[in-house]
């Protein structure tokens, strides 16, 4: 076994790498950028050894560098983690070549399978059933409609080095392959340096569903069962689950069969991940083969009670496999969401900054559920615009589904996060969804769920009696304090009658009680709210209780009038007013919003790759203006108006911040 392994990575996975090592003895060294220099990572390793500047290709992408810090600090072996260099046979290569073991594939199968173009060759002579399309590179845009119109469309344009959603475009007519191959070409070349393209057909209504296989280095091969992962936005996995609402037994031995026939014909010796397409009837076809550890790995580990990361070592330092395939067994439900720091009001549109507040679930047993949270970020830490924008992977663990999804939507209540936007509330409403909870999943999910993006929920009846319940207690908060009762804080009991709005609901209420507890009578619905064991404190907006015995959580941020309360999904400004005062609230004119429609903004911090209009020069609807560079995604800007330029506020290579005036029209 190795006494020190090198982690060529960084937060999340370089984290949870860390953690399996410390547990077996062994010390790391982690690299790191100057971006990462005060990171969790950073400070959990034995030791350290900086790259280079923030971007990829100048720190995590700099094979030589990495090889030379093993040497340097005695690492035998190096862990790849996923992304970067986790799929380069070139490194795995260039790692033999310098004596330093590389914990994954071999060299041989990374090429073999890493590659999508080759892995689907590999797969048809292996008997795989694949997907329509075309085995082999696009040479250019004319090459590619020629063969998008005989694969027929819809067709997926896809980068052969590809990987975690970046470098693919759907395109449903010529014009948008003329669009999307040089979008897709320039996001894999910035990527993955790798700007080789592929097409093949698009499965509609499809389901992500992937097999994680397990080889040593004497020529055996697991299944560890399977993964659903349709639950994605722009082809990025947001959702993942184990084991798949889909299949049934006889379904889940011939994609585990198959995935592991084809880890076999390329002598595979690691963790790696089968993907497949599958249809709503349970046919499935070989989508690619990632030959790394997945983000989604977690969900694998809670149902088998196998550490992966532990696995790809042992198999690394020439162990066999202590267990056989009739050993395994799947050990109840596991949900994972994927925590990343974008806006999910604004298109989910990076959100970048500083996590003032960073409180996520205690991890443990809560009850019929168990949590589990892998982040490489503290309480502190900065959401930088070079890397994936993930805050965290948050995962439950139940005897069943339900218990999974209802522990996973309890834990993202608890979660306290300040300082920039992040997609909880998303994750919250998919949970609660019913079409979610009967399993009925596909690819298309959030497009048919959410199809002019999401705005969030209306409260449901329940949500109605939290919100109320918290603002009532958080109103008399703030009639004690102007009364300056100051250390006797609910000394005294309230009596009084308010008028509650929540957004365009308006109840009654009476409010009695002491101390810290508060009945809420209802008297147009004739019954009442018992808010119990409130758990706040002066400056977070966690708001933790219990209503009529029942827990929860909620975010609570004072407002002009009254406060924002946001529960899982539904948000709104709720307002404890006087009789008197509610009267005179609804007399109120309601003011007009600012004309925006003459300036086209950033929608979000990055990078402008391209602005290609200037002043005087007529612009249509639909045309697009700019590209903006963030979190290592190319975003397309269009004009959203005809118009005329009046003024241009950036120019290529500017770093532009949220809200920035890119162009005004006259």
């Amino acid at each position: 076994m190795f006494s020190k392994i090198l982690i060529a990575n960084r937060g999340e996975i370089a984290v949870r790498i860390i953690k399996t090592c410390r547990r077996l003895g062994i010390r790391t060294v982690v690299v790191y950028s100057e971006a990462d220099a005060e990171s969790l990572a950073v400070e959990m390793a034995d030791e350290s050894v900086f790259l280079g500047p923030p971007p990829a290709n100048q720190s995590y992408l700099l094979a030589d560098k990495i090889i030379q810090a093993c040497r340097d600090t005695g690492a035998e072996a190096v862990h790849p983690g996923f992304g970067f260099l986790s799929e380069k046979a070139e490194f795995a290569q260039q790692c033999a070549d310098a004596g330093i073991v590389f914990i994954g594939p071999n060299a041989y199968a990374i090429a073999a399978m890493g590659d999508k173009i080759e892995s689907k060759k590999f797969a048809q002579a292996a008997g795989v059933s694949c997907v329509p399309g075309h085995i082999g590179e696009i040479d250019d845009t004319a090459h590619a409609i020629r063969i998008s119109d005989q694969v027929g469309y819809p067709v997926m344009i896809k980068a052969s080095a590809g990987g975690g959603g970046k470098g693919i475009r759907v395109a449903w007519t010529r014009a948008d392959v003329e669009e999307g191959l040089p979008a897709v070409k320039a996001e894999a070349k910035g990527a993955f340096g790798d700007d080789r393209i592929f097409i093949e057909k698009f499965i509609t209504s499809p389901r992500h569903i992937e097999i994680q296989v397990l080889g040593d280095k004497h020529g055996h091969v697991v299944h560890l069962f399977e993964r659903e992962c349709s639950i994605q936005r722009r082809n990025q996995k947001v959702i993942e689950e184990a084991p798949s609402p889909l299949l049934d037994p006889q379904t889940r031995a011939a994609m585990g069969a198959q995935a592991v026939a084809l880890a076999k014909a390329v002598n595979y010796d690691s963790a790696g991940t089968v993907e497949f397409v599958a249809g709503q009837d349970k046919s499935f076809y070989f989508l690619e083969m990632n030959t790394r550890l997945q983000v989604e790995h977690p969900v694998t580990e809670l149902i088998t009670g196998l550490d992966l990361v532990e696995q790809m070592i042992r198999s690394a330092a020439g162990l066999p496999l202590d267990f056989t395939q009739e050993d395994l067994k799947i050990n109840g439900w596991a949900i994972e969401s994927r925590l990343y720091a974008e806006d999910p009001y604004r298109s989910f549109l990076p959100s970048i900054g500083r996590l003032v507040r960073y409180q996520p679930s205690v991890e443990g047993a809560h009850g019929s559920y168990q949590v589990r949270n892998d982040s490489g970020v503290r309480e502190g830490d900065e959401i930088s615009m070079f890397y994936d924008p993930m805050i965290a992977k948050l995962c439950t663990h139940g005897a069943t589904r339900d218990e999974a999804v209802d522990g996973m939507a309890r834990a993202l209540e608890d979660l306290e996060i300040e300082g920039l936007g992040h997609n909880a509330p998303f994750l919250s409403a998919v949970m609660d969804q019913a079409r979610f909870r009967s399993g009925v999943l596909s690819t298309n999910y959030i497009k048919d769920e959410f199809p002019g993006g999401f705005g969030g929920l209306e409260p449901a009846a329940d949500q109605l009696d939290l919100m109320t319940a918290a603002a009532c207690w958080m109103h008399r908060l703030q009639v004690f304090r102007a009364r300056g009762n100051g250390g006797k804080l609910f000394a005294a009991p309230v009596r009084d009658a308010f008028v509650v709005f929540i957004g365009e609901h308006k109840r009654a209420v009476k409010l009695s009680g002491e101390g810290l507890t508060l009945d809420v009578m209802l008297p147009g619905e004739n019954r009442s709210l018992g808010l119990q064991d409130v758990d706040w404190r002066p400056g977070r907006k966690l708001f933790k209780a219990s209503l009529d015995g029942r827990p929860f959580s909620l975010e609570v941020a004072p407002a002009a009038e009254g406060f924002v309360i946001r529960h899982r999904a539904a948000k709104a400004r709720v307002m404890v007013l006087t009789p008197l005062s509610a009267d005179l609230h609804e007399r109120l004119p309601q003011k007009a919003a600012a004309d925006t429609s003459k300036l086209i903004v950033s929608p979000m911090p990055g990078l402008v790759v391209s602005l290609d209009v200037e002043v005087g020069r007529e612009v249509k609807a639909g045309e697009a203006v700019a590209v903006i560079e963030a979190m290592k995604m190319q975003n397309l800007i269009k004009a959203e108006r005809d118009g005329v330029v009046k003024s241009v506020g950036a120019k290529a290579g500017d770093s532009v911040a949220a809200e920035e005036v890119l162009i005004e029209f006259a």
